[in-house]
């Protein structure tokens, strides 16, 4: 497969990067294969988490990601076209199986495929209950399940706020040790395994997270005296976007 178009956008990435002033905080890429299969599983708080999961790979190697994303971004006039050429999955949430054929195939062919289990970003920034594909893919292809946390995207831009130029913000983008799928180990398992771990990486991000604790930022989680939603306030607010974008 040429890629003609991915590292030009890699490329811009970095250059965005750079006019942001992200520090980032990368830990773990040497739990990413040099080669062959790999589904990163990362969690959800912000529109750049694609680029920093991405990041990820790059710096393994210069590693490419094959994301699983909505079908509606591979309609959309600009993105689209970028989408097709980067050679990502479209996903229709209402026949998903030629999707998740998709991403096994090239998971078999040596691709890493990069999925948010959660489905969506998490309003309160705690991970949200887990879908099995991701699993389930990495089941049926023989090959590792990667847990990533992204963090620190949601301060410049997240779902139901305005973009922000925010300056130097922290990034922390953390690579867990990859779980093999164990021997007649179901999906539910792993994806239960998958779950718990994610939770731990992100106790551990947000712990060592360079932030004042007391000062009750939107973006850090309610339970750590936060701002944020708790995640049943936030589970209604995401059943009402879906309501909005079903009558639409």
């Amino acid at each position: 497969m040429r890629d003609r178009v991915y590292p030009s956008v890699i490329r811009f990435a970095l250059t965005l990067f750079r006019v942001l002033g992200f520090r980032f905080d990368l830990r773990g890429v040497e739990h990413l294969p040099t080669t062959g299969g790999a589904v990163l599983a990362s969690n959800h708080v912000s529109y750049f988490d694609f680029m920093f999961v991405g990041l990820a790979g790059w710096r393994r190697g210069k590693r490419l990601v094959r994301f699983m994303a909505k079908d509606a971004v591979f309609r959309h006039p600009v993105g689209g076209p970028l989408m097709r050429g980067m050679h990502h999955i479209p996903v229709d949430r209402s026949a998903g199986a030629a999707a998740y054929r998709h991403a096994v195939e090239a998971l078999h062919g040596g691709e890493l495929v990069g999925v948010f289990p959660e489905s969506t970003i998490s309003r309160s920034f705690v991970p949200r209950p887990l879908k099995s594909g991701a699993a389930r893919m990495a089941i049926e292809a023989g090959v590792p399940l990667i847990p990533v946390v992204v963090w620190g995207g949601q301060r410049v831009w997240t779902v139901d706020r305005r973009p922000v130029l925010h300056r130097r913000v922290p990034v922390s983008i953390w690579v867990g040790e990859p779980l093999p799928p164990l021997d007649g180990e179901t999906s539910a398992e792993l994806t239960d395994r998958l779950a718990h771990r994610l939770r731990e990486l992100v106790d551990q991000v947000l712990a060592e997270y360079p932030v004042e604790r007391s000062s009750g930022h939107w973006w850090w989680p309610e339970h750590l005296g936060g701002g944020a939603p708790t995640p049943a306030d936030a589970a209604i607010a995401e059943q009402e976007a879906a309501a909005r974008r079903a009558a639409k």
